[in-house]
């Protein structure tokens, strides 16, 4: 908690002249405005220093004020990209001289710490409307409603290491033993596009897509893959099939593919996440292909 503002001698020399004229400390405070231990700890200092002058403190001396404090906060507020070079600029402004590491410090002890942000599609007005009558909509369906969905999508696997941040706990000077090393090879080592689904009872078929994927290749998977996915998921009859608004699914081939197989689809928002949140997480074991 921030430490208040002192009070003036001009207030202290007031609270003693009322204690020697005989008020007690209840009284003063009422009178004053000043909280019955601020009005006893400036009677006591009174009594034994014989002064109400504010006295040598150890230590050095606090720059960061409390309005300096509630500049730092409504600036990160305002604007949270704001780096800590920037806040050193704004204080010195304003008289304020204090080095980036306090800077983070007092940002830390009131709760504001610097973090990585969080990634999330561009969303368009259209697709955030779409998106929550979609979750509107399907709020309070009751979770067996999902059991008899087959959830399809693509995804991009590299095939050489993965193209996020790594961390490994080591001691200093184990840098570049093997356990703590991340084999790279030149241009990334390439990557493969996979199609697969799944349902609330397990995965299905994976398949490798050799070459560009376009709506030809699209349906000739989906011949190939769906039904005997869905046989081995033991989807019930009346199963419905999710898949995203890529242009080669909602075409006009695929469409009527896709009426003259009966297949029924669920309506989807665009930029859905879900299938993406899914496909991520899947470990790949290349080696049967």
């Amino acid at each position: 908690m921030p430490r208040r503002k002192e009070l003036s001698e001009d207030l202290r020399s007031r609270i003693v002249d009322l204690h020697e004229a005989g008020k007690g400390y209840k009284s003063i405070s009422k009178s004053l405005d000043v909280h019955v231990s601020t009005v006893r700890q400036t009677v006591y200092k009174w009594r034994k220093f014989s002064t109400v002058a504010t006295l040598p403190r150890r230590g050095r001396p606090v720059k960061m004020t409390a309005r300096a404090h509630r500049r730092m906060l409504n600036e990160v507020k305002k604007n949270p990209r704001v780096s800590a070079k920037d806040l050193q600029k704004s204080l010195a402004h304003a008289n304020i001289f204090v080095d980036t590491s306090t800077i983070r410090k007092t940002l830390n002890k009131n709760g504001v710490h610097g973090r990585t942000p969080r990634r999330k599609p561009l969303l368009s007005i259209k697709n955030i409307a779409a998106r929550l009558k979609f979750a509107k909509e399907h709020l309070d369906v009751p979770q067996h409603y999902w059991q008899n969905f087959l959830w399809t999508d693509e995804t991009k696997i590299e095939l050489f290491g993965k193209n996020t941040q790594h961390y490994v706990w080591r001691k200093k000077g184990t840098a570049h033993q093997h356990q703590n090393l991340i084999p790279t090879v030149k241009h990334g080592g390439g990557s493969i596009m996979v199609w697969d689904c799944f349902a609330a009872s397990g995965p299905g078929r994976i398949v490798v897509i050799d070459g560009k994927m376009n709506s030809r290749v699209y349906q000739d998977i989906l011949r190939e893959n769906v039904r005997p996915s869905v046989r081995q998921l033991k989807l019930r009859r009346g199963w419905v099939m999710q898949q995203d608004n890529d242009p080669k699914n909602t075409c006009n081939s695929t469409k009527e593919w896709l009426q003259q197989n009966k297949i029924r689809l669920l309506e989807w928002p665009s930029l859905g996440l879900c299938t993406d949140f899914f496909f991520g997480s899947i470990r790949f074991d290349f080696s049967d292909f």
